[in-house]
């Protein structure tokens, strides 16, 4: 049996990995471990009662963190002439059409998000097979292929999350930082939580959302009460 770090075990001391915390409690302990020499990110992990191979189940949506997400997001955008020019003043840090398509095709993808207005999805729908696989396609349900392409730019360069359902049922996200007040953190927390919840598909059944923990980078995962989330017991289907 593998020896466990004395880290590690220092990180684990204290928590009840059976017991649901309510959520004050579960962000103090982990600000409380987080003793990493870097900023750790404190991410949420949410157990849903779906089955995402149905696409009557398929969740999937954007929150924009009251409190930001502590992380340097840098933003491509695919546009022309004067929406090429409002992503440049938004702060976009690349902007371009089939040059930006070079680009990506050469194998350099500089960004962690993608925003293109709609008359360019002719053509960024050539890269599908690059961007696809990163979770990086622009996809109009998450207000990634917009008009509105400042908008878009101004809401990813300050804590906007995008968030899919993987195949087990479960969905997560980077919320802050554990230098995040704990207060902040817990807004955060229960913003994401709620964007998920409002995304509750039609063909759902029973218990939407099942468990909810949190955890550091290099920290022990925190189990929470749902109630004190998302302020009730979750209703059945």
């Amino acid at each position: 049996m593998p020896k466990i770090a004395k880290r590690v075990r220092a990180t684990r001391e204290g928590v009840d990995r059976t017991k649901l915390y309510p959520i004050a409690d579960a962000v103090k302990l982990l600000k409380e471990r987080a003793t990493a020499k870097f900023d750790e990110t404190i991410e949420v992990a949410m157990n849903l009662g779906v089955d995402p191979r149905h696409a009557d189940q398929m969740v999937r949506g954007v929150c924009n963190l009251p409190n930001g997400s502590g992380r340097d997001v840098r933003v491509a955008v695919f546009a022309r002439a004067g929406k090429a020019e409002e992503a440049k003043a938004a702060g976009a840090d690349i902007v371009g059409a089939e040059d930006l398509v070079e680009i990506i095709n050469s194998g350099k993808i500089d960004f962690d998000r993608c925003i293109a207005t709609p008359d360019m999805m002719p053509l960024v729908g050539r890269l599908g097979k690059v961007l696809g696989p990163r979770g990086l396609m622009p996809n109009p349900k998450v207000g990634t292929v917009t008009p509105d392409v400042a908008g878009a730019v101004k809401a990813a360069k300050g804590g906007a999350v995008e968030f899919r359902v993987e195949k087990a049922g479960i969905v997560h996200a980077g919320v802050g930082k554990a230098s995040f007040d704990a207060d902040k953190l817990v807004e955060n927390i229960k913003a994401f939580a709620d964007a998920v919840s409002r995304a509750k598909p039609a063909g759902a059944k029973g218990t939407y959302v099942q468990r909810i923990a949190i955890s550091s980078t290099m920290g022990p995962g925190v189990k929470i009460d749902p109630s004190s989330v998302l302020g009730g017991a979750q209703p059945n289907a």
